[in-house]
């Protein structure tokens, strides 16, 4: 069973929840790579996938979108994990505000066994001029908000349904 995971990043954050999803997934004995969507050669010889992208008001990136767009058959004949990461702040602080407003769509055309949403994280010092216009704008907190063991718990559930089917 090999797993292709990919995801559309800005500025690097959602990139390092994808590497994490692979390791856990490795750490599982699941064969996984992880590879920025903007660097992918293509789907083929992968037996699964899971899909991220960062969320920026309420969306997913073009990347991302592209992606399923693009290879909407093809991902729906094999299982999908769709993953959002944007949500700033502590979990606990954070109101539910549900799916980001395309993702409805991507997990159709995928037929996504699941679709996930992980804090994210906002380092001003990497962001545009007209980034950090918005962010003072949303008041959005500054940080890492990342949930490291909600992640690796994503990826535990992954290779758990994966070792199903493939048993």
């Amino acid at each position: 069973m090999r797993v292709l995971v990919t995801a559309a990043s800005r500025h690097g954050a959602t990139h390092e929840i994808a590497a994490a999803i692979a390791a856990g997934l490795v750490r599982r004995r699941v064969e996984a790579q992880a590879c920025p969507v903007e660097e992918l050669a293509g789907l083929d010889g992968y037996d699964a996938y899971v899909i991220g992208s960062a969320v920026y008001v309420g969306r997913w990136l073009d990347g991302a979108r592209d992606l399923v767009e693009a290879h909407g058959d093809a991902l729906s004949a094999r299982p999908v994990w769709l993953f959002s990461s944007g949500p700033l702040g502590p979990p606990e602080a954070l109101k539910p505000e549900g799916d980001p407003v395309d993702v409805g769509g991507l997990v159709e055309a995928t037929r996504a066994v699941e679709h996930r949403v992980f804090s994210g994280r906002l380092d001003r010092a990497l962001l545009s001029f007209a980034e950090k216009a918005v962010v003072v704008a949303v008041r959005a907190p500054e940080g890492d908000f990342r949930d490291w063991e909600a992640i690796d718990g994503f990826a535990a559930g992954i290779a758990t349904r994966l070792g199903a089917e493939n048993h």
